[in-house]
């Protein structure tokens, strides 16, 4: 899955067009590099998103249709 649509899908950025810029900003990282939002993940990538508060996450599952309240169970936060 591409990583902006993971974003928008997991609900931790409201909008893929958000996410996309965001990636072009270079705020976004994948275990450790600057991404473009064609980037595809996997489950088990560390993603970074370095916009307001820095948030650094494992990818735990890829589900494009993920509902709202689904949406907290792709991933999960390190610390």
């Amino acid at each position: 899955m591409r990583i902006d649509k993971f974003l928008k899908v997991s609900r931790l950025i409201k909008r893929r067009t958000v996410a996309a810029e965001a990636c072009d900003a270079g705020k976004i990282y994948v275990n450790g590099r600057q991404v473009k939002p064609a980037c595809v993940i996997k489950i088990g990538d560390v993603v970074e998103v370095r916009l307001g508060t820095p948030i650094k996450f494992t990818v735990k599952s890829l589900n494009e249709k993920a509902s709202k309240e689904d949406a907290h169970t792709l991933y999960e936060i390190q610390n």
